[in-house]
C-alpha cells in the first residue's frame, strides 16, 4: 500500500510542475499584451490562470499534507514520551482526517454544482474545476490514514523497541 501510495506522491508532484508551467503560458501573454501592442488581448488567459491556480492550490496541499509542511498550531503541551508524542501526533492527524472528510462531502456537492455550469469565456465545464476540492479531501484522507497508521504503530512500540 505504501508503494501505491508513494506513486500517487510522485505523480501529484509531477502534475504540480506541469501546472506551474502551463500557468506560465497565461500569464506571460497577459504581461505582453499589457506592454506591447503587436500582442492581442485575449480574455481566456485570466481565466485559464485562475484554474491552473486553483488545481495547483489543491495539489499543493495535498502534497503538503504528505510532507507534514501544513501549518499546525501548538494547541497541546509538548510530550515528553514516545506515547505522548504518538498521542499528540494522532490527535493533529485526525483534525486533518475531519477536514479531508469535510472537502470530500462538501467538495463532492460543489462538484455536482458545476456540473450544469460552463464557462463563459473557454466553455470548459466548471465542474472539472469544482473537482479539485473533492480530489484534494480524498488525497488528503489517503495520506492521513498512512500517517495514522504509522503515528497507532508508534504507540504500539513498547519502551524496549520491540512491538
Amino acid at each position: 500500500m505504501r508503494t501505491f501510495i508513494n506513486r500517487i506522491y510522485r505523480a501529484l508532484q509531477v502534475l504540480l510542475t506541469v501546472l506551474i508551467a502551463l500557468l506560465i503560458i497565461p500569464v506571460t501573454i497577459q504581461v505582453l499584451a499589457r506592454f506591447s501592442e503587436y500582442v492581442p488581448h485575449f480574455i481566456w488567459t485570466e481565466e485559464m490562470a485562475r484554474f491552473c491556480l486553483i488545481w495547483i492550490i489543491m495539489i499543493g496541499a495535498s502534497i503538503a499534507v504528505r510532507d507534514g509542511a501544513h501549518f499546525d498550531v501548538d494547541v497541546l503541551p509538548h510530550p515528553k514520551t514516545r506515547r505522548g508524542e504518538a498521542i499528540a501526533r494522532m490527535t493533529v492527524h485526525l483534525g486533518v482526517l475531519i477536514v479531508a472528510l469535510i472537502f470530500l462531502a462538501f467538495g463532492w456537492r460543489f462538484t455536482e454544482f458545476g456540473f450544469d455550469q460552463e464557462s463563459e469565456l473557454t466553455g470548459i465545464n466548471m465542474a472539472s474545476i469544482h473537482v479539485a476540492w473533492p480530489f484534494a479531501g480524498f488525497v488528503w484522507l489517503l495520506f492521513m490514514l498512512e500517517k495514522l497508521y504509522d503515528d497507532w504503530q508508534l504507540l504500539k512500540k513498547r519502551p524496549g523497541g520491540a512491538i
